[in-house]
């Protein structure tokens, strides 16, 4: 008698692995930040290469080249992924439209004060944009905070709305979004003083691209962290408006456990309330 397991077609046969997808927080690096840096080095990894040199020629043309290729790449994975995952949401359309404004920036050839400023574009843009829908009755980190909820069953999606539109939640809703825009301007305005302190170099020579690879590489942390602070503060203003209105058991970041404070508190309205 054979051995089963020495069959080819045996049941015994280990199955085969699936292969690990790649994070997109890892693409996303690769296609805004890496990539980027290695298109803007003038000596790449230490290999001698350079895109501006090989690729583009070199000079002052080949420099320009680069450094649009380098700005543009994350434009368009940006733009590409929305497409991808024909994703439009309020939250990745104002990504795509930040996108393609910092892609039309590329072409303002600028530098010295005011590609420090044209760096830090985007983050006055945004900040300015919350402080004045601030003012409005649809303050923009509430469209944040309602993307979150898209996924939720709808009585619970309803019962989120719900408590956004109450007026205490609206009030927390103003204070994070002014809280969100400052610490975004803050943000920005770091950001466009270390670009002015180290970008120094005149723009279309090697030191100009080889300047900003290197404060795109430095800056990325500290960014990433300003940005979470603004988020974090944000939602700690809302979520202390949510707990005050429907007690200490409400949280606007778990729908389902918010529906079921109000359901209980009897707050949900009954064509919102959907099946108990």
């Amino acid at each position: 008698m054979s051995d089963p397991a020495s069959e080819p077609n045996s049941t015994a046969m280990p199955p085969k692995k699936t292969r690990a997808r790649v994070p997109k927080t890892v693409w996303d690096l690769v296609f805004t930040l890496l990539i980027p840096i290695l298109i803007l080095s003038p000596n790449m990894l230490g290999s001698g290469i350079s895109i501006a040199d090989q690729v583009f020629g070199g000079g002052t043309t080949g420099n320009v080249r680069a450094y649009l290729l380098a700005a543009l790449i994350p434009v368009a994975y940006v733009l590409w992924d929305l497409g991808v995952n024909r994703n439009v949401s309020p939250v990745a359309l104002i990504g795509g439209a930040g996108a393609i404004f910092s892609g039309a920036l590329a072409f303002w050839y600028v530098d010295g004060f005011w590609y420090a400023i044209k760096d830090s574009a985007r983050s006055y843009l945004t900040g300015i944009l919350f402080l004045i829908s601030a003012a409005t009755s649809v303050p923009l980190f509430r469209v944040f905070l309602d993307a979150a909820s898209i996924g939720e069953k709808p009585e619970d999606r309803a019962a989120t709305q719900q408590a956004m539109r109450d007026p205490g939640v609206h009030r927390g809703l103003v204070l994070g979004t002014v809280v969100f825009a400052v610490v975004d301007l803050i943000g920005g305005m770091v950001n466009s003083v270390v670009n002015y302190a180290r970008v120094t170099a005149r723009f279309g020579s090697d030191d100009f691209n080889a300047q900003i690879a290197a404060v795109n590489a430095v800056m990325r942390v500290p960014g990433l962290i300003i940005s979470l602070v603004g988020v974090f503060a944000a939602i700690w203003f809302v979520q202390r408006a949510v707990k005050v209105r429907f007690g200490p058991d409400a949280s606007l970041l778990e729908p389902a456990k918010l529906a079921a404070v109000m359901r209980e508190r009897g707050e949900v309205r009954s064509e919102q309330a959907g099946p108990v």
